[in-house]
């Protein structure tokens, strides 16, 4: 476990900019990654996905995967897992998703992470969309735990 964490915050005005963060993020990203993404319906988290997604070269369309609780897009360099947990009943039904396996081999983009409870590994990125001061605009927080994220955090300027 790593207590080591660092925590960034911006106002995203648009779709747009909460694009740019994700390609930035994705420009950054490495296999075993786990990017928790929290924040009420509707907030930005499919969005930024997507950005992310498509910034890795996914050329598909990106969906929540809000009924079928995890997507799988193998793209080029990388597999990329889109779990949206909202739907689960219990933490031990993450398992029955195969999150493990993405956990060793992809990059794990988790909608509603707190779903997971203490199965969230510690070495992670949180990001946190809440509402900001006009309808299209957000405040993004990123917290990034582990050295790892503390050192790839410090090139994001948004």
């Amino acid at each position: 476990m790593s207590d080591c964490q660092n925590k960034y915050e911006f106002i995203l005005k648009s779709e747009v900019a909460t694009g740019v963060l994700a390609s930035q993020l994705a420009d950054l990203a490495e296999p075993r990654d786990i990017i928790a993404l929290t924040g009420d319906l509707g907030l930005g988290k499919t969005a930024f996905a997507r950005a992310f997604i498509t910034a890795l070269g996914g050329s598909g369309e990106v969906t929540s995967p809000t009924f079928a609780l995890v997507q799988v897009y193998e793209l080029p360099s990388i597999n990329v897992y889109h779990f949206d947990l909202y739907r689960i009943e219990g933490p031990e039904e993450i398992f029955e998703l195969g999150i493990e396996d993405a956990f060793i081999d992809g990059i794990s983009l988790i909608e509603w992470p707190d779903r997971m409870e203490t199965y969230l590994p510690s070495e992670r990125l949180d990001i946190f969309f809440t509402n900001g001061l006009d309808e299209n605009a957000r405040h993004v927080m990123l917290v990034g735990y582990g050295e790892n994220w503390v050192n790839r955090l410090a090139r994001i300027s948004v």
